[in-house]
């Protein structure tokens, strides 16, 4: 069988790059909804526009620093599970 044949369609870059461009149509379509909808915010901060969209960018940034600094805490060695100190 060919190794071509194998490739995922998400292997392709211009896949890959058409998934990016939809996705930030999807975010700035909604972020431009917020213009046309009533909200109902529970805190102040909340009736900031776009608020949604900066408080999910910033979480999922959090949520990067945290694991980053989880696998400095946690990592362990290329070796670690083929050694046989027996």
């Amino acid at each position: 069988m060919n190794r071509q044949d194998d490739r995922h369609w998400l292997d392709d870059p211009a896949h890959v790059k058409l998934l990016w461009r939809g996705f930030l149509v999807v975010l700035a379509l909604t972020v431009v909804a917020e213009l046309f909808v009533h909200l109902h915010p529970h805190f102040e901060i909340e009736s900031v526009f776009g608020f949604s969209a900066w408080f999910g960018f910033g979480a999922c940034a959090a949520m990067i620093a945290v694991a980053k600094g989880l696998a400095l805490v946690l990592k362990r060695p290329d070796t670690y599970y083929g050694r046989h100190d027996d």
